[in-house]
């Protein structure tokens, strides 16, 4: 049995992992006990006494928490948006490229961002497999449901007399400086980050990212990027689906609750919709999180997992 520790278990993202392992017999949930919550040493001690830590926390205070592990063993798994560039950490998506093997050896992974784990999905093979060139310009748009701000958009969204501005899709990210984009073109190897457009809507969760593509931007159609996801998918929680419509729609919520993605393609001759469908806080956040823990544990990846 191993000793995990969950920093930050009453957010949102840790609260999901604390529900999907609680469910497991091969799990020890180390907790600081309620007359210590406040000492910084009970939380220190628990750290160091973890096979595996995860940091459930803003950035600057998971740099610091990092800082508190003076032993080699004990691995980490960041949710936060800290170490998601960084050297030494495993980017923690293990179906783009040679990301698995670098996981299942790591002591610090970087657990991807929710809208980066979509676009990502979509543009990594294209460009690895020289479909879409590095130095392309590239759109994306990513509607969330509002589960992905936390606590406090949560309240926000479900408190009485909330502003009517709120019953309607809002856009944010306006500034095009985004904190996902820095990972989003790293990990795809592309020259530049792509103009964004993320868009919270008044539901609890799910996610649905799009990257759209003029036949220009691709060498080789529809088909070619069909047979480059049906390949590169074969294991993970990403898979291709190349009929996935609703009557014509796509719904942003049809992976509500659970752990894996979809992507799919459609279009014509002329202009491609990618389009990755998952949950903000499953393969987007904790679900992700869980699976990067079960490849350090050597478990099938998807255990504990809505599949």
């Amino acid at each position: 049995m191993k000793n995990v520790f969950i920093d930050g278990s009453a957010g949102t993202t840790g609260l999901r992992i604390v529900e999907r392992l609680m469910q497991r017999q091969d799990i020890q949930l180390l907790r600081v006990p309620e007359e210590l919550r406040k000492d910084p040493a009970a939380r220190k001690d628990l750290m160091n006494r973890a096979d595996i830590v995860f940091l459930c926390l803003p950035d600057d205070a998971a740099r610091e928490a990092v800082g508190l592990i003076e032993n080699g063993q004990t691995a980490v798994i960041d949710t936060s948006t800290a170490h998601r560039t960084a050297d030494g950490w495993a980017y923690g998506f293990p179906e783009i490229g040679g990301l698995r093997d670098r996981i299942k050896a790591a002591k610090r992974i970087a657990n991807p961002g929710c809208h980066a784990s979509g676009f990502i999905a979509l543009v990594a093979p294209l460009v690895e497999a020289g479909l879409v060139a590095a130095d392309e310009k590239l759109t994306c748009t990513s509607l969330t449901g509002y589960s992905g701000g936390g606590k406090k958009m949560i309240a926000e969204y479900e408190g009485e007399g909330r502003s009517v501005l709120l019953d309607a899709p809002r856009q944010y990210g306006l500034s095009q400086s985004h904190k996902h984009l820095p990972e989003m073109q790293k990990v795809c190897g592309l020259a530049s980050a792509p103009i964004f457009c993320p868009i919270v809507a008044p539901y609890y969760a799910g996610m649905e990212v799009t990257v759209p593509l003029f036949a220009d931007q691709v060498k080789g159609g529809k088909a070619e990027i069909e047979k480059v996801y049906a390949e590169y998918y074969r294991s993970g929680l990403v898979r291709f689906a190349k009929d996935a419509g609703e009557s014509g729609f796509l719904s942003a919520r049809a992976f509500a609750g659970r752990d894996d993605m979809e992507i799919t393609v459609s279009g014509n001759d002329e202009r491609l919709l990618l389009v990755a469908r998952f949950d903000n806080l499953g393969k987007g956040a904790s679900g992700a999180a869980i699976q990067n823990m079960n490849l350090l544990l050597g478990v099938d990846e998807a255990t504990g997992l809505a599949v």
